[in-house]
Formats: C-alpha cells, sequence, structure tokens
C-alpha cells in the first residue's frame, strides 16, 4: 500500500499523466482502507457534481453570463438592478469534460444554468398572443427605474412620445410579396417549397405574401389560401380541404389521394365512412366526401358532432349529417324524413277498426 501511495505522488508531480488516470488509483486505496471521505470525493470529481452537492471552493469560477442566439452566437446578458445575479458559479462537469480545455489556448468553458434560473422564454400561438403578452410584461415595469436614470420608464415613455412620428395611416405588411402561377396539381411555389390552393384556381395568377410565420395566397381581391410557413427544402405543405371537390368527382383516387395523409380526424369520421361504403358501397364513398366538404363552410366541432349525432340515431347519409348540423347551429330540433332511407327497414300499421276489439273479446284472433 505504501509503494502505490508513493507512486500516487510521484505521477501527481508528473504534467504527462492525467488527473483520471490518478483519481482512478486513488480509489484503491481509498477502498481499501474504507477512507469514505476520500472515496465520495473521488467519485463526485470522476462523475460530476449534482446541483445539491457542495461545490469545492476550487472549483468555483468567476465568468459572464451569456445566452445563444441562433443568429449572433453567444451574446452578453444585461440584468436589472433588481434581478441578483451570482458573481460566482461552481463548475460541476466531470473531471475528464474538463482537462481538454487549455488556459493558453483561451478557450471559454460553458456552464449551463438549472432549470430552476434560466430565463422564462414565452410561448404563444400566433403573434398577436405574443404582442399581447410583450405588452403587458411591459406595462408591468412602467414604474421601474434603470440604471442611471432618475426618471421610471412610464415617465420616460411620456416624454418620448412627444418625438416620436404619428403612424401610417395603413399598418406595414411586413412580408416579401411575390407573384406566381398555380401548378397543374393546385400547388404554388415559394421558397423552394410547394403550397396547395383549391382546385378551381388550377392555372391562374396568383399573389404570394411570404411571412416569417405563414403563407399567405390571393387571386385578384381573394385570399384563396393560408399555410404554416415551411422552412425546409423540397416541401409540399397541402391543406386537404382544397382537393375535396376534386375527389368528389374522381371518387376513386380518394385512398391514394397524397394530400390526404396524415390529415388527423377524429374516430367518427372512419366509422361513418365505413357504414356508408356498407350500406351503399361507391356511392358511399362520395357522400363520405360530401360530408367532408362541410368542413368547408362549417366549423369543425359542428361537423363532428352532426357526424356523432348521425351515427347515434342510424341515419347514414350526407343529407342526414347536413341536416343535424343545421339544427346544431340554428338551435332547433331535427326533424328527419326517415323515408328517404330505403336501407332502413319499414313498419306497415294498419288502421284501427272497431271489430278488431270485439275479436278480442270473442277470444278470437285478428
Amino acid at each position: 500500500m505504501i509503494s502505490l501511495v508513493e507512486q500516487l505522488q510521484a505521477e501527481a508531480l508528473d504534467p504527462s499523466v492525467s488527473v483520471v488516470s490518478l483519481l482512478l488509483k486513488a480509489k484503491a486505496p481509498a477502498t481499501k482502507l474504507d477512507l469514505q471521505d476520500l472515496l465520495a470525493w473521488v467519485n463526485r470529481e470522476l462523475s460530476g457534481y449534482a446541483q445539491t452537492d457542495d461545490i469545492p471552493p476550487y472549483r468555483m469560477v468567476q465568468g459572464e453570463y451569456k445566452a445563444w442566439n441562433p443568429y449572433h452566437g453567444w451574446q452578453p446578458i444585461i440584468f436589472s438592478r433588481s434581478v441578483k445575479v451570482p458573481a460566482t458559479r461552481g463548475v460541476t462537469s466531470a473531471i475528464d469534460e474538463l482537462e481538454h480545455y487549455s488556459p493558453k489556448a483561451r478557450e471559454s468553458l460553458a456552464i449551463t444554468m438549472g432549470v430552476e434560473e434560466k430565463a422564462a422564454i414565452p410561448h404563444a400561438l400566433d403573434f398577436a398572443e405574443l404582442n399581447a403578452r410583450l405588452l403587458e410584461c411591459c406595462r408591468r415595469r412602467w414604474g421601474d427605474r434603470l440604471r442611471g436614470h432618475d426618471e421610471t420608464i412610464g415617465e420616460r415613455l411620456v416624454r418620448d412620445r412627444g418625438a416620436l412620428l404619428p403612424l401610417p395611416p395603413t399598418p406595414y405588411d411586413a412580408c416579401e410579396k411575390m407573384a406566381a402561377r398555380v401548378s397543374s396539381l393546385s400547388l404554388v411555389r415559394y421558397r423552394g417549397n410547394d403550397y396547395s390552393v383549391p382546385t378551381a384556381y388550377g392555372h391562374r395568377e396568383v399573389l404570394i405574401r411570404g411571412y416569417v410565420h405563414e403563407v399567405v395566397i390571393a387571386c385578384a381581391a381573394q385570399q384563396i389560401a393560408r399555410h404554416p410557413r415551411s422552412y425546409q427544402r423540397e416541401d409540399f405543405v397541402f391543406e386537404p380541404l382544397h382537393y375535396l371537390a376534386l375527389l368528389e368527382h374522381k371518387i376513386g383516387a380518394l385512398d391514394q389521394a397524397a394530400p390526404l395523409v396524415g390529415w388527423g380526424l377524429p374516430a367518427e369520421f372512419a366509422t361513418l365512412r365505413r357504414l356508408l361504403e356498407a350500406r351503399m358501397s361507391k356511392p358511399g364513398k362520395r357522400e363520405f366526401v360530401q360530408v367532408l366538404r362541410l368542413l368547408e363552410v362549417f366549423q369543425f366541432e359542428d361537423v363532428l358532432a352532426g357526424v356523432r349525432e348521425a351515427i347515434a340515431r342510424g341515419v347514414i347519409s350526407f343529407d342526414a349529417v347536413k341536416h343535424l348540423v343545421l339544427c346544431r347551429i340554428e338551435r332547433r330540433p331535427p326533424r328527419l324524413n326517415l323515408e328517404v332511407y330505403p336501407y332502413l327497414p319499414h313498419a306497415t300499421v294498419a288502421t284501427t277498426l272497431a271489430k278488431t276489439y270485439l275479436s278480442l273479446l270473442a277470444g278470437g284472433v285478428s
């Protein structure tokens, strides 16, 4: 054991020996001599420290807080005076992750902040919601005073408004405008990607407005398509509703239609299609597409409710679903004419006669 300790002392003075190798060799005498404190220290150095562990003083470093900007790289973070930021941070990484850093090469060491210390990144469904949240955050800071200023942010804003120019009469449309022609597949190409439009606008000239988050396509003065913008290359962005009018006439292409692939409809639509095809075969497919075309006019929730009620009532047809959807919107009870459903069983009710009751009294059978 003495020779191993002397060997460790000799290797500790040798700059060519790695720290990881020394720590691994130190585990043997620590385990043999049951030195729990030494063994725990070696294990933490080899595997890294947890956020709840006491970081040794030699692992405390001073640095600058920065955040990663995908366009400009690491950028300094400017904290207000109300936020207390510690001047030092503990390095919790394992020793093998730190050995390749060289002070002579002037390399920087990035320490990831804990989850509880990360800045809250706002999440919003669209830019309108994001702007509303940012406006609320700005208004909450109107009473704050920044370093080097005697006035609050709200007081400075009132003074600065006097020097601001008035807003233009019409809001600025922050987009790229481009003219294009619809292809034979009802697609419009913008920035290397194809976006769908209704089939009725094939081979027509359209105007594309490319925003940061979406692509809007207009024909003349009418907006005909709106898609989330794709930043891929050679991507296809489909709206299934754009192709339903064509599929209603070419019903054989329903199962192979690429725009309908991945359309996440609820299970009730698949049940309705199965019942329609079981009762009417090929015409049932066409009626199913007609039910889907109701989504072009009505809200998705209303059409889904109509499909569910039609299945529950056993009236499986396009006319029944449309009638139930209209009744839901107009808030009136449905009045379905069952004579137009030939697959429903018919019941014949004879006219009641007085002699029928006499036969019952006599014990006869009518």
